[in-house]
């Protein structure tokens, strides 16, 4: 299998993997999790229930499923950068779209449609970025996790942006942070719109190969339950910071800790990553995960909650990162597309179905706590599902 020329200089691994950590920057850090933080006041403005502002989640996810189902067609279609770069763009538009209006049925398309172009970069981005960082094999997990740490920086950004723009413009001004957004996410694509990450070489031109689900189903089980399980969390939790009296300082601290909490995942987590232990090394992250979400049960204060945004970030992303690790240990090169496609499916199926389970619950018992129980509850699962997978043996 031949890789990308990256011989020379501006084509460095670590820089174009950085680069293209921008996808899923804008698809997610910002055109996924920064919803949670104009959702308080979109539900006070528009008159939302929490299951309507879970739905708003559910659809988006929904918008997920579709385009990691579709996602390897696209790749072998389109290729791997373009699938990255028009996936992108279509996230980019879905900001703009939210701005636009306060429709129910256009935001939800709006969310659909960020949902389907952050799940074909993401699925296209992590290909090739595990395809760069073969390049260095012995820095490989490393290179690979920086492309894991991007959502962090649309959270972080986000972070200091919407709850300022929220105080400053009072109530009914959750639009004019979706246009601030949509501003930041323009200057987050160019980047990515003219590296030289066009290659013919690579992946999607490698021999089929087919990815077995079988011999993994414990280990999509538990994938499944850390989507269902995660999104509750950032649904909510900027809602729940808000009901605990925080203001917007307290809300961006929350949010920023986040995102800042990415930043030290490569480092954090090289030496699990680099461990080919079946699914060990994804339990031991999503326990941790599971952790840092159950920590806002034991009270309100300023420590909890900081350290609760701390460990959650901070393992967050890394199990992302752990299950290519684990595609890529696991299965043939030419088989990594439709393996991450895999991971992502079962990840947004269960994404899909937790925001508007959450959010009944909650409606139903009259308590954001209830949704942080079933949060923690479902990623503890997720991680028990995960420690039973064992190593497989490659065939080819």
């Amino acid at each position: 299998m031949k890789t990308p020329d990256i011989s020379q200089p501006s084509a460095h691994p670590a820089r174009l993997i950085l680069i293209l950590s921008l996808a899923p920057t804008v698809g997610l850090g910002l055109g996924r999790f920064a919803y949670s933080l104009v959702l308080p006041d979109m539900r006070d403005t528009l008159g939302w229930s929490y299951s309507a502002a879970g739905f708003m989640n559910t659809i988006n996810a929904a918008g997920y499923l579709a385009g990691a189902l579709l996602a390897s067609k696209l790749i072998k279609r389109f290729g791997l950068s373009a699938s990255v770069r028009w996936g992108t763009l279509a996230s980019l538009l879905s900001l703009a779209l939210c701005a636009l209006s306060g429709n129910f049925f256009i935001l939800s398309f709006a969310r659909l449609l960020a949902g389907f172009g952050a799940a074909a970069a993401f699925v296209a981005g992590a290909a090739l970025a595990a395809t760069i960082a073969q390049a260095q094999p012995a820095r490989a997990n490393f290179l690979l996790s920086l492309f894991y740490a991007g959502p962090g920086l649309g959270i972080l950004s986000s972070g200091l942006i919407a709850p300022f723009v929220l105080q400053a413009f009072g109530p009914g001004s959750w639009w004019i942070v979706w246009w601030a957004l949509t501003l930041l996410a323009i200057a987050l694509t160019i980047p990515l719109l003219l590296a030289p990450l066009d290659t013919k070489a690579g992946i999607a031109s490698a021999a089929p190969a087919e990815f077995a689900l079988r011999p993994v189903l414990i280990y999509l089980a538990g994938y499944f339950l850390f989507g269902a399980g995660y999104i509750a969390y950032m649904t909510f939790m900027i809602a729940y910071v808000r009901d605990a009296g925080g203001g917007a300082v307290a809300q961006s601290a929350f949010w920023c800790l986040l995102g800042v909490s990415a930043f030290a995942t490569p480092w954090l987590w090289r030496g699990v990553l680099a461990r080919n232990s079946g699914g060990l090394s994804t339990a031991i992250i999503l326990g941790v995960n599971a952790l840092g979400a159950a920590l806002p049960l034991f009270g309100h204060s300023a420590l909890l909650l900081t350290v609760s945004a701390l460990v959650f970030g901070v393992s967050f992303f890394a199990i992302v990162g752990s299950t290519t690790a684990f595609v890529r240990f696991n299965y043939p090169p030419a088989a990594w597309p439709k393996g991450i496609a895999a991971m992502t499916i079962a990840f947004g199926i269960g994404q899909t179905l937790g925001p508007t389970a959450v959010g009944a619950i909650t409606d139903a018992l009259g308590s954001l706590s209830y949704a942080l129980n079933a949060s923690a509850a479902m990623l503890a699962l997720g991680a028990i599902a995960a420690a039973f997978q064992r190593r497989l043996v490659q065939t080819s």
